[in-house]
């Protein structure tokens, strides 16, 4: 009964807040208008088409390394990755000058390499999410991955992000301020290999505790009951006996 009660105080209060909402429009503005990202910087995986206006004999695609660099018939190691494709035009033709006179560059973005980030813990379809272009922001990737289970802390979302030297950071974001259209600042656009992990409730660990390490190996007929974090005030008990 009170666990009832409880869900239908929390529809309320859903309802309560979405009220406070601005309705949606019956069509969508015209012209419809996507959403731009700024200039383009190129990336680890994708490839390029480099070619000369003047010297067809040295066209070639390459593909950017893990390094960042790239590798071309004149120009043995140049650096690619976060350039725009001007910049990288510009250091290239400063390349291909040492043996060409007046040489006419262009770089063309032939594919663009997937940005890949990573969810887990309590969502439906934990793993790798692949995109093209941007990557996504933190409801679209809690979406791809079925969104988040009945046992999900989702208020104590964390994100592992690589730093600048390559080592882990750890953030912390709400999901729950999102999924309840509280806050949406909170529906943050993540980062190239950034890993979602969602956090399971203290509850629902408890409950995996118990099931694990004392229901499957204790007779349930003995029936006993503890107290836990008896020096905190909480008051969780836990009784076997059925």
């Amino acid at each position: 009964m009170a666990r009832t009660l409880l869900v239908l105080l929390l529809l309320v209060a859903g309802c309560a807040r979405m009220a406070d909402m601005p309705p949606a429009p019956p069509a969508p503005p015209a012209p419809i208008t996507a959403y731009v990202t700024p200039t383009y910087r190129i990336q680890v995986g994708d490839i390029l088409s480099i070619r000369l206006l003047l010297s067809q004999e040295l066209n070639e695609d390459v593909t950017v390394r893990p390094d960042g660099h790239i590798s071309t018939t004149v120009v043995p190691d140049e650096r690619a990755a976060d350039r725009t494709v001007p910049e990288l035009i510009a250091a290239l033709t400063t390349g291909y000058e040492k043996v060409l006179r007046q040489p006419h560059v262009s770089v063309i973005v032939k594919q663009i390499a997937p940005v890949a980030v990573f969810v887990g813990g309590e969502v439906i379809q934990p793993g790798e999410l692949l995109t093209i272009g941007t990557a996504p922001t933190l409801s679209q990737a809690i979406a791809r991955a079925g969104g988040t289970k009945l046992s999900a802390d989702d208020a104590r979302v964390f994100i592992v992000r690589r730093g600048p030297k390559d080592e882990p950071v750890f953030l912390s974001t709400r999901y729950d301020v999102v999924r309840t259209a509280q806050d949406p600042a909170a529906d943050i656009r993540l980062a190239p290999f950034d890993v979602v992990m969602v956090p399971r409730l203290g509850i629902a660990e408890v409950y995996r505790w118990y099931n694990q390490y004392v229901q499957q190996f204790i007779n349930p007929n003995l029936g006993f009951s503890y107290l836990l974090n008896p020096t905190n005030g909480g008051q969780t008990v836990i009784n076997s006996a059925r």
